[in-house]
């Protein structure tokens, strides 16, 4: 009986620190996770308007994306999207951007996540 007495309350650092530890990696992945989103979601338009690049012209194109950019808060060079058309068997359609966003984290300061969308798709 004594065994069990002496043992009651010594684990409390162990978890305590580990308390701790998964608050702080859920605070900076919620810090993360926003911008990794807003990559997923505008690189999903772009492979949709791929998708439709025989029926969209290069300018419908782009002002769809530039409006997803805007509705995400997408800093103002993911604006500058590129579309190529190449001809060949079979002919594409490439959808790209090259934009960095800014993650501000206590302590560790500011990181720059740099993000490269891309759709490539047939015509």
């Amino acid at each position: 009986m004594n065994r069990l007495r002496d043992r009651a309350g010594k684990g409390g650092i162990g978890c305590l620190g580990t308390i701790v530890m998964t608050v702080l990696v859920i605070y900076f992945g919620a810090r993360f996770i926003p911008p990794w989103m807003h990559y997923q979601q505008f690189q999903d338009e772009m492979r949709s308007d791929a998708r439709f690049g025989t029926t969209l012209t290069d300018s419908i194109i782009r002002i769809r994306l530039v409006a997803q950019a805007d509705t995400l808060g997408l800093p103002p060079e993911a604006k500058r999207i590129v579309i190529r058309r190449r001809g060949g068997r079979p002919p594409t359609i490439t959808i790209s951007a090259d934009y960095t966003e800014r993650v501000d984290l206590p302590i560790f300061g500011i990181k720059l996540l740099h993000f490269k969308p891309k759709a490539e798709e047939p015509l």
